[in-house]
């Protein structure tokens, strides 16, 4: 049996407020045997790694990415590349993830080829690969308008089998556009209509996930009980209520407005660029911050997504969504289960993002407190993958 000590770290797992000092943790055979005080674990016959001074942290989860894309101002564009330097982009930016110690990546969205989500060869091939992520993908998107290449289209009376055929496809889960041409006022699916598609879909084991920029798309996806709301830029406490009573996540992309005030003209979005889009992207923004604080009142469970790739956030910046968290009125601790803990429930994975004997030993070391300052998660030490280091 080999074993490896981390030995005489500090340990931010989530479940206090302060760090746990002078911490050994154990691995053996690619699990966590034991975590403790330095000298309570046995060291005999163990590879000795001194993690002074490093803070061990669970491997994060990013919920809400685009693997197959690039991000940046252009990433509409971006997704009409040929599908080899799709795969190609999903490759780099899944080792991009490891390093910044996300060992998750749930892909809410990429282009198809020839009726296939390209999401799925990614997944597919980098599977079981050491020094790349978890990946659950949702295929493509469905909504009632969208890109001929990147959607799939429907209506109330075709939800339900629409959904059904992305699972049919291989899918982890399904993803849902609920936003319309209306905007705030209106609502592309009905709630029967998404009702019905969810409870199908839970019928098979799988989740759906609602991108819901807008008011009434939130407050149908969580009358209808959906898994999570992506994005969630309006809601108010109403449907936070109801997002509580029926278990419904909130994935936060609070970066994707950070990333927004460098573009340039000639984007993927040149109406953000105006005056007047400027003013639009300041409310939305206020909006997005608001709509947090109303989950975390109402006791929302809260998930980070970068959005990379599906917005011009890059791979690899999740540290940001948990930066951006706290401005937004969460603890650094709520912040770091929202990366970790909160983010492994949402997929449904037991050990994802969290530290505990008996688990794979996935897990990051990361110099500074993030319990105090959700900064440390950018400074990445090493990142062990089922005992192996990676990084």
């Amino acid at each position: 049996m080999s074993r490896t000590i981390l030995h005489d770290a500090a340990l931010a797992d989530g479940s206090s407020d302060s760090l746990r000092l002078g911490v050994s943790v154990a691995i053996a055979d690619g699990r966590i045997e034991s975590i403790g005080a330095n000298d309570d674990i046995d060291h005999q016959g163990a590879e000795m790694i001194d993690a002074g001074g490093a803070v061990v942290v669970p491997g994060m989860v990013d919920c809400h990415s685009h693997l197959t894309m690039q991000g940046g101002s252009h990433w509409i564009a971006r997704g009409d590349d040929p599908p080899p330097v799709l795969r190609q982009v999903a490759r780099d930016n899944a080792k991009r993830l490891v390093q910044a110690g996300i060992l998750w990546a749930r892909d809410v969205g990429a282009p198809s080829a020839n009726g296939r989500p390209i999401s799925l060869d990614a997944r597919d091939e980098l599977s079981g690969q050491p020094g790349n992520p978890y990946i659950r993908v949702a295929g493509t998107w469905i909504g009632k308008t969208g890109y001929p290449d990147m959607w799939v289209t429907t209506d109330d009376d075709g939800l339900k089998d629409a959904a059904l055929a992305q699972l049919d496809l291989g899918t982890d889960l399904v993803k849902i556009y609920m936003d319309a041409p209306g905007g705030a006022e209106d609502s592309p699916f009905s709630v029967a209509a998404l009702e019905s598609a969810t409870d199908a879909v839970h019928a098979r084991g799988a989740r759906v996930a609602c991108h819901c920029g807008y008011l009434q798309g939130a407050r149908v996806a969580a009358a209808a009980g959906v898994d999570s709301i992506e994005h969630g830029m309006e809601l108010d406490d109403d449907i936070a209520r109801t997002m509580k009573t029926n278990n419904v996540t909130l994935t936060s992309t609070l970066s994707v407005f950070a990333s927004w005030e460098t573009f340039g003209r000639t984007t993927a979005i040149d109406r953000f660029t105006t005056e007047d889009g400027r003013k639009r992207i300041a409310t939305r923004k206020e909006g997005a911050y608001a709509s947090v604080a109303a989950a975390r009142r109402a006791g929302v469970r809260i998930a980070t997504g970068s959005d990379f790739g599906g917005g011009s956030v890059r791979a690899g910046h999740l540290a940001w969504e948990v930066e951006l968290l706290v401005a937004a009125g969460l603890t650094p601790r709520e912040a770091l289960v929202a990366a970790t803990r909160a983010g492994g429930e949402l997929l449904g994975d037991d050990h994802a993002g969290r530290i505990k004997p008996g688990m794979p030993a996935d897990l990051v070391l990361v110099h500074g407190d993030p319990l105090s300052d959700a900064r440390a998660l950018w400074r990445v030490w090493a990142v062990f993958q089922r005992g192996t280091r990676v990084v």
